[in-house]
């Protein structure tokens, strides 16, 4: 499946903005089951410096400054990317009991790849409230692809969608008790449970295409930003949840970056000078492209 992203972000400010220091994670990154083919970044007004580089978690990141005053800001970041899905590694984690995976991180080769993402981070703790949670999914010898399907299932039914009650900053603890919140905080309490159990979990952003109801014309910018999560089972890889939407990611899931939560992957961040209050318009834009049958040996 082939798609053209467009994420705007803008930003309005009372008073000029003297000068600013941006980092932004907004282009996708490349993956056994996805290719970036093209895309760019444009941000008015004109930046004075702009750098690309990767992170720890090899996301791609660009650092900009401008250093001439301005009352607006918008980022635009336009990408082309092509997503095939694989279900192999959920068939082969079906036959892996959870704790033989836990015992597999242990070993050397797998903690390359999973210690990053088995211990506390900035916004994910793990406790003993959280391990009582996912207790009920990890039965003795379940397969760990059973068992988190049904942690991502009960999430799904147990916690109810709501962006009135959640801000970044808002505890994982409050989270689990009040059981509200939005994509962000869903896979932050998986990825507690998970890791309040032994097992590696990381922290997804991307888009997800909405799909517009039959008759109806598809909205423009209607689109939004989605975040999900990844277990590790040793041998096979990362396997990807959505809580929110109770399903396997498919090709309608399109990966920007990975990180322990969220805090590793945040669109946008940087420090300004002046500026007074701002307001911030966010649109989303995911529209899949006709199939013309060519294929980018994903």
């Amino acid at each position: 499946m082939r798609y053209r992203v467009r994420h705007l972000t803008g930003y309005r400010y009372s008073d000029p903005v003297q000068l600013c220091r941006n980092e932004a994670c907004l282009l996708p990154r490349n993956t056994p089951h996805q290719r970036c083919l093209d895309s760019r970044l444009e941000v008015v007004p004109l930046v004075t410096e702009i750098e690309e580089r990767r992170d720890f978690f090899d996301n791609r990141l660009h650092f900009f400054a401008i250093q001439t005053p301005h009352n607006s800001l918008s980022i635009t970041a336009v990408s082309t990317i092509d997503v095939e899905v694989d279900q192999t590694g959920y068939a082969l984690g079906a036959q892996i009991p959870w704790e033989q995976a836990r015992m597999g991180l242990t070993q050397t080769g797998e903690l390359l790849n999973s210690a990053p993402y088995m211990y506390n981070s900035p916004h994910v703790t793990a406790s003993a409230a959280l391990a009582d949670y996912a207790i009920p999914s990890f039965g003795a010898g379940r397969s760990i692809t059973d068992a988190v399907d049904e942690l991502m299932q009960r999430i799904y039914h147990d916690f109810t969608y709501d962006p009135e009650v959640t801000n970044v900053s808002t505890p994982l603890t409050e989270v689990l008790a009040n059981r509200h919140g939005v994509c962000q905080d869903f896979s932050h309490v998986a990825i507690g449970c998970l890791r309040s159990i032994g097992l590696a979990a990381r922290y997804v952003s991307g888009y997800i295409e909405t799909l517009t109801p039959p008759g109806q014309e598809r909205l423009v910018g209607a689109d939004a930003s989605h975040a999900w999560f990844s277990v590790y089972v040793p041998t096979i890889g990362w396997l990807d949840f959505d809580p929110t939407n109770n399903q396997r990611p498919h090709q309608q899931h399109i990966t920007v970056a990975w990180g322990r939560d969220f805090s590793d992957v945040s669109p946008l961040k940087g420090v300004a000078l002046g500026g007074g209050h701002h307001e911030v318009l966010v649109s989303v834009d995911v529209a899949r492209l006709p199939d013309n049958g060519v294929r980018s040996n994903i």
